[in-house]
């Protein structure tokens, strides 16, 4: 009975030791997590333990709190990297594949799908496999209307490449008018930071005559908080073929020999170079919070050697779908 008794203490001292053991890992678990409840709302600490119904979370500010599993919509191990030099959370730009006009070599995730309302109209963009997404662009009246594909490929630790292609029509207004704009970009950063060289080849059909330019364009993006992000952009159209032109016009000349004016043929040829032009856009984006972000940014055109200012400011809005 001795023996029974002494053997069940010990069951029972090594069924509690278990037990210590396993919360003191939990509570030795110092990695930091973010979580997003059903609401929209992020908290940002370490989670101190949890079971099936609920977490018992320590906030970034010292706040020990208890979460309903229910409200929680999702939960992520945060990179150190998503810090700053201060240890604030700065997290990534759930937009980062965007900038004002143009597009990096980050992935669209398969299932992530947005939209972005611009002052001129919306842009669709949906992620429907792995690295590749679609898209359709449009004006309020419905013209243009342009489609998007994008295929990226990760090529090292922070470098993207994308090739992908934009086309459009005049749809109901302009039939007779199509573009066609294939491109391909290199990235270099992640979904915080990074830095987008661009270059493509844009077409237009009008009234069965083809005409084509090279356009590049420079990007960046950096989150500077949970809130902010600083946002360039660019778009040059490079120069097109130097084209040469003939005008012929009859002018009255006077003749000393006849002592009259006569009619004489004259032809002049010149060159014609169709210029390019470049678009700047400076811009701040504010993260309002869990898929939704607004954006804004003011304009410059340099053409002919000169830089014009955009009176009105680039607008826009980002929603998750």
């Amino acid at each position: 009975m001795k023996a029974l008794l002494l053997f069940a203490l010990a069951v029972f001292a090594f069924t509690v030791n278990a037990q210590t053991l396993s919360d003191s890992t939990t509570l030795a678990d110092t990695n930091v997590y973010r979580l997003v409840t059903t609401d929209g709302g992020e908290l940002i600490g370490q989670i101190l333990s949890q079971n099936e119904r609920e977490i018992y979370f320590k906030t970034s500010d010292g706040r020990r709190i208890y979460i309903p599993q229910y409200t929680i919509k999702s939960i992520e191990v945060i990179d150190q990297k998503k810090f700053n030099n201060k240890g604030e959370f700065i997290g990534e730009d759930r937009f980062s594949t965007r900038y004002f006009l143009t597009t990096n070599g980050l992935p669209i995730q398969k299932g992530e799908h947005y939209i972005q309302w611009n002052l001129f109209g919306p842009d669709l963009q949906f992620g429907i496999g792995e690295n590749l997404g679609v898209g359709v662009m449009t004006s309020w009246i419905g013209l243009p209307v342009v489609a998007t594909v994008k295929k990226s490929w990760i090529i090292g630790d922070n470098s993207q490449f994308a090739l992908g292609a934009l086309a459009g029509t005049g749809s109901w207004a302009l039939p007779e008018w199509g573009g066609l704009l294939p491109f391909a970009t290199l990235s270099l950063g992640d979904r915080t930071r990074n830095i987008a060289f661009s270059g493509g080849y844009g077409a237009i059909l009008n009234d069965g005559e083809l005409e084509g330019r090279v356009v590049a364009s420079v990007g960046g993006m950096i989150k500077i908080s949970t809130k902010l992000s600083l946002v360039f952009d660019s778009f040059f159209l490079m120069p097109g073929e130097t084209e040469t032109r003939t005008e012929t016009y009859y002018n009255q000349v006077y003749n000393p020999n006849t002592m009259q004016y006569e009619t004489q043929l004259i032809t002049n040829s010149y060159e014609v170079q169709k210029r390019g032009f470049a678009v700047l856009v400076p811009g701040v984006r504010w993260h309002q919070s869990e898929g939704k972000a607004f954006q804004f940014g003011f304009s410059g055109i340099i053409y002919d050697g000169e830089v014009l200012s955009v009176p009105i400011p680039m607008v826009q809005w980002y929603r998750s779908l």
